[in-house]
């Protein structure tokens, strides 16, 4: 009795190691190698593309070693010894500067943020939007300077030029960061206001608006700080500005004032991105307890 209990039965033995054998075999069974054809073709086309792009360029790849020193000798020039002299013209010029890029922050917003909303998903009819998307598509792909060129032979050279330009400039950026906010925010509050009877408008107003307003004057401190910067190119076509003092020091190798146009330069956009950025940051986070 006790060493038939203690066998086990030749059915439980006979099957036992084919079933260990299985698992085995499904444990040993690898997936295949991802393919990596189209990652290399990709590498490929770009590496051709990068190189047919540096050739046509007609570089003088002799002359690359001499461009450290001579960028050298220019910073050396330029920050020896700056010429204070001209400061208070610069400082006048910069102020302008910073006119023009809230001039044409503003004009952005004005004309953005409707626009925008009216581009957004369930806002605007699909037409509408079809539209209005195209149309930031288009101004997006034009920079500022063709802009500000174009419209030099209207208003001349002004600063009122330069603020022009970077207002419809940022239309195009603008528009498309209103209609993605939008279509961002969650469809509790619009349907709510919605069920109760709403109208587009009234859920555009109640629903959609205290959610994305924040976000919304973020981005357009942001756009703010984006003229601040492109306001001294558009100086060197004529618009205006620290732009053109730059400009002109520039042809006249004036390299000590050119560095002192510079620091100042640096320094105001600095002390405005600064303060932008501070403004933002407390409408993202709201009032501290």
């Amino acid at each position: 009795m006790t060493q038939t209990a203690l066998t086990p039965p030749p059915a439980t033995r006979g099957t036992s190691a084919p079933s260990s054998s299985r698992h085995r075999g499904a444990e040993l069974q690898l997936p295949e190698r991802p393919s990596r054809l189209a990652a290399t073709l990709w590498s490929i086309l770009a590496a051709l593309v990068i190189l047919i792009a540096a050739g046509g360029l007609q570089i003088s790849w002799a002359d690359l070693p001499e461009l450290p020193g001579r960028i050298a000798n220019y910073l050396w020039l330029m920050f020896e010894s700056p010429n204070w002299e001209k400061l208070p013209r610069a400082l006048f010029e910069t102020w302008r500067s910073i006119s023009m890029a809230w001039l044409g922050a503003l004009l952005c917003v004005v004309i953005s943020i409707p626009l925008g909303m009216l581009a957004a998903t369930g806002v605007g009819p699909l037409w509408l939007r079809g539209i209005l998307r195209g149309l930031f598509a288009v101004i997006r792909a034009v920079p500022e300077v063709i802009i500000a060129l174009v419209l030099l032979t209207v208003t001349g050279l002004t600063p009122l030029t330069g603020a022009l330009a970077l207002g419809i400039a940022g239309i195009g950026t603008q528009g498309k960061w209103v209609y993605e906010t939008v279509e961002s925010v969650r469809d509790g509050a619009p349907e709510a206001v919605r069920a109760a009877g709403g109208t587009t408008a009234e859920v555009t107003r109640w629903a959609l608006w205290p959610a994305v307003a924040p976000a919304l004057l973020s981005f357009a401190l942001y756009r703010f700080e984006i003229n601040i910067r492109t306001s001294a190119v558009l100086g060197l076509v004529g618009a205006g500005g620290i732009g053109s003092m730059l400009s002109n020091y520039t042809n006249y190798r004036q390299w000590d004032t050119v560095g002192m146009l510079l620091i100042v330069v640096i320094v105001a956009t600095m002390i405005m991105d600064t303060i932008s950025g501070a403004i933002r940051r407390r409408l993202m986070s709201g009032g501290r307890a």
